[in-house]
């Protein structure tokens, strides 16, 4: 209800009413952009083939990155490449940030660092969109013949000619994508690939309605209400998950100026339990998609290597334990990187404050190291749980709707963090109309 009423509430100011309606406009744009096949892609073949290939279970890597673009991978369209591109390249460039060390004082000159990183990531995510493009043509194109690519192709055009289209259109598809996010970062509301993303994942809920009618028609009652529970309760779980904190008590010293006295309040750090998001989830999941897509391309399925690539299947125990694995790793490989210990310590010694029963300095930074390294296990564990959510769904077979845990943790963190962005400025408006 409250998420309602600050919609509203936003939507009576004309400028913020702006934003939204243009926010709207780029999603409809992505969503048009995301049916529209590329050309030479058979696109009733290639949905055939995905169909098929989900039904074996050879088709995990495809349809995760498929939640990422929107659908727009099984479509062929001309954003089947979709914001994965800018992701992977912001990535990167989080890492080698820390790295490198010319990187990273870049990232610290200010807005001036902050613009020529941006810049660097734009052209990251042009180069892995060429190398996206360039795998999703090979799959397109099959095993040394046109399986998913139309009948004009065998029929007199040739196969580089078609090769150098459809990767010049994906690949242009995904710095397009890239520009239609930032236009929503300058003009709109929320940050814009998390906006598109979030588009994208929605765009997929009319499917689930259609599964749940077929239930019902079935006289499959349990599943309905089974399922509709379930989602109710992961979104809960994420909502408390998302809010939850530890707080960290600083007392500041009391100091004369002059003839007033300052300081000697009680304050507190706030440690949220999940600091990383969904970003460990995001990068498990990218490297351990890397072996099923290597199956997927494979050509014989048999042999030791086929074996091997086949205990990463996204159904498995293996996966299941490498999964978790990765995610802890992750969260606290991401956490270290954000947060300094050092640095907080000394920020709280240079304002006369400190926490109350701890010495200032090293004892100050190792005390926090210690709490972020508990929370950052705490959060890593329910983000896990988050994860392996949907892998035990289908292990136990009970539910034919793919119940994602992480899209339902990117769809209510990013409704969150728009509605957030709505109250931020929505107060803002008032305030400045009280100033003026």
């Amino acid at each position: 209800m409250q998420m309602i009423e600050t919609v509203k509430n936003a939507w009576k100011i004309a400028d913020l009413r702006k934003k939204i309606l243009f926010t709207l406009f780029i999603i409809l744009i992505f969503r048009i952009g995301s049916v529209i096949p590329a050309p030479f892609i058979d696109f009733n073949a290639l949905q055939a083939g995905v169909a098929e290939a989900t039904a074996e279970g050879n088709a995990d890597f495809f349809n995760y990155y498929s939640v990422l673009s929107g659908g727009g991978l099984e479509y062929g369209s001309i954003f089947a490449m979709g914001v994965t591109p800018y992701i992977n390249s912001s990535i990167i460039m989080q890492l080698l940030c820390v790295a490198i060390p010319p990187l990273e004082r870049l990232s610290q000159e200010g807005e001036e660092g902050r613009k020529k990183i941006a810049q660097y990531t734009r052209y990251a995510t042009v180069i892995l969109g060429l190398l996206q493009a360039t795998a999703y043509f090979f799959y397109l194109k099959g095993n040394g013949s046109e399986t998913y690519l139309t009948s004009f192709v065998s029929g007199g055009f040739s196969t580089w000619f078609a090769a150098i289209v459809i990767i010049s259109v994906l690949t242009a598809g995904s710095a397009l994508v890239m520009w239609l996010g930032e236009q929503v970062d300058k003009n709109g509301i929320g940050n814009g690939i998390s906006i598109l993303l979030f588009a994208g994942i929605i765009s997929r809920f009319p499917s689930a309605v259609r599964t749940m009618r077929d239930w019902i028609v079935n006289d499959e009652i349990g599943k309905v209400i089974g399922t509709v529970i379930l989602f109710l309760v992961i979104v809960a779980y994420i909502v408390w998950m998302t809010a939850a904190e530890r707080r960290i008590p600083v007392q500041y010293a009391k100091k004369v100026v002059g003839r007033k006295m300052y300081g000697g309040q009680n304050s507190h750090i706030p440690i949220k339990v999940n600091m990383s998001g969904v970003m460990p989830i995001i990068f498990a999941s990218s490297i351990l998609m890397i072996p099923t897509m290597i199956l997927s391309f494979m050509k014989t399925k048999e042999g030791t290597l086929y074996n091997i690539l086949s205990l990463f299947s996204s159904r498995g125990v293996f996966y299941a334990v490498l999964y978790f694995l990765f995610i802890i790793g992750f969260a606290y490989f991401y956490v270290t990187i954000q947060y300094n210990p050092v640095e907080m310590a000394n920020n709280l010694r240079k304002s006369s404050g400190a926490i109350p029963g701890i010495r200032p300095g090293k004892p100050t930074a190792e005390f926090i190291k210690k709490i972020l390294s508990r929370v950052t296990l705490l959060g890593a564990i329910m983000l896990s749980v988050i994860a392996l959510l949907p892998i035990f769904i289908s292990m136990a077979n009970q539910s034919a709707i793919s119940i994602g845990g992480t899209s339902i943790l990117i769809v209510v963190g990013v409704a969150l963090d728009t509605v957030q962005n709505l109250e931020s400025q929505t107060m803002m408006r008032h305030y400045k109309g009280f100033l003026d």
